[in-house]
């Protein structure tokens, strides 16, 4: 269904407003995790080893192994760079210059993250996918959702269809919510690693959506 309302796609869409509560929540929980306990949390332990011990079916490594291929660099990279050559081809300059500078600033960020924190990966099993560096947060987990969400929600406010906003986000969701379990189950990172770039990523897609939507509306539009 089109959207009656020319301005739709640019009201904060409701599922990313929730997920951002989420995410300060977890954010708040993990903070005093940290402040009053030592890491690797219980949750961590537990959620590794009881992952490791179902195993599942004989085919899910595989598969596992190829969604979190999905949240690495190289993969994001591409993306990105193909989705803002779309934009800037469709002369929408500034969801393109959004989206180039969100991915771009958002893996800075990261790198500085683990960089302070340098946390060890998980040792309690053994990885089943190559993966260097420290664990905290999660770089997968982190750059899917910086990369996923911001370009649903930036697409969502050129989008005029209500049915393929919601859609875009959607599939982002799942597809971010993939790519971090992928990395607990196959044994590379902490799922509080994971939860916090979740929350991270969430976040910042919100806060680049917000200054795009009032960029947008300063300009008076893109075309």
């Amino acid at each position: 269904m089109t959207d009656p309302h020319p301005s739709g796609g640019r009201r904060l869409p409701p599922l990313l407003a929730g997920l951002a509560l989420i995410a300060v929540g977890l954010l708040i929980l993990l903070i005093g995790a940290f402040a009053t306990s030592r890491y690797p949390f219980a949750f961590d332990r537990a959620i590794i080893v009881g992952a490791r011990a179902w195993h599942g079916p004989a085919w899910l490594p595989k598969v596992a192994g190829d969604i979190t291929a999905l949240g690495g660099g190289v993969v994001l990279t591409v993306i990105v760079v193909i989705v803002a050559g779309f934009l800037l081809i469709q002369r929408l300059w500034l969801t393109a210059l959004a989206t180039a500078l969100a991915s771009l600033t958002g893996g800075w960020v990261v790198d500085a993250v683990k960089g302070v924190v340098l946390r060890a990966r998980p040792d309690l099993v053994p990885h089943l996918v190559d993966a260097s560096g420290y664990s905290f947060p999660s770089g997968h987990a982190t750059s899917s959702a910086v990369v996923y969400l911001t370009l649903a929600s930036l697409a969502g406010q050129v989008t005029p269809d209500r049915a393929a906003r919601r859609y875009l986000l959607a599939v982002a969701v799942l597809l971010v919510g993939a790519i971090g379990c992928s990395r607990v189950y196959l044994g590379v990172h902490w799922p509080s690693d994971v939860i916090a770039g979740w929350s991270f990523g969430t976040l910042w897609a919100l806060g680049w959506w917000t200054a795009t939507a009032k960029a947008r509306v300063a300009i008076g539009g893109e075309r």
